[in-house]
């Protein structure tokens, strides 16, 4: 049984990289394929669930009073700090691929790996 739900679970995640075959052209369209279908979308759920947590603290902290008040002044203070390493994290991403790679969202180019010539 576990077995079945193992692997209902990993074709759950790689089938649609299966229905669109266009990406799995080589290494780079698998990657593209894993970044576009699963992680894409994983972003935004992970920062819904901080903006989630930060009011279930702000929510915590006026319905309490005394120690549940600083546990949810607590949280309210972890969900704030989520939410800024995220924000910043994916802004240092997108900085950095557009500035310094000139990777546009737009753009469906791929990148040229340096090598050594003999």
């Amino acid at each position: 049984m576990k077995k079945l739900k193992l692997s209902l679970i990993t074709l759950g995640i790689f089938l649609p990289s299966v229905v669109f075959a266009e990406y799995l052209s080589g290494t780079g369209g698998i990657i593209k394929g894993i970044g576009n279908n699963i992680i894409g979308p994983l972003i935004p759920i992970v920062f819904a669930l901080a903006l989630l947590f930060f009011f279930w603290g702000v929510a915590q902290y006026i319905r309490t009073s005394g120690d549940a008040k600083q546990e949810g002044r607590m949280i309210m203070v972890w969900g704030v700090v989520a939410l800024f390493v995220m924000s910043s994290i994916w802004g240092l991403v997108k900085f950095i691929g557009s500035d310094f790679l000139g990777i546009k969202e737009s753009d469906n180019t791929t990148i040229k790996i340096p090598n050594i010539q003999k």
